[in-house]
């Protein structure tokens, strides 16, 4: 069997390495890479909430996707309206 301490060490690595690659990683400039690198965070900590819970690990999931994707495209879709180079 997997032990619960390496989701539990996974998922905190995974939320860490998702979390500087949104803010200095490569292609940050670029909106749909930066969207898929919120979602490694975001399945980090799902990961870390596993160890607790599988409910609390699987709402956590579906609401930090749907929350991230529905800012980070509302931002792309203001900056193109304003003209900026996204």
């Amino acid at each position: 069997m997997i032990d619960v301490a390496l989701f539990f060490y996974f998922g905190i690595f995974l939320a860490i390495v998702g979390s500087l690659a949104t803010a200095w990683g490569p292609g940050v400039n670029d909106p749909i890479v930066r969207t898929f690198n919120t979602e490694i965070a975001s399945i980090g900590v799902c990961l870390v909430l596993l160890c607790y819970n599988h409910v609390l690990a699987l709402l956590t999931l579906l609401a930090t996707t749907v929350i991230i994707s529905l800012i980070l495209f509302r931002a792309i879709i203001r900056l193109e309206e304003m003209g900026a180079d996204v």
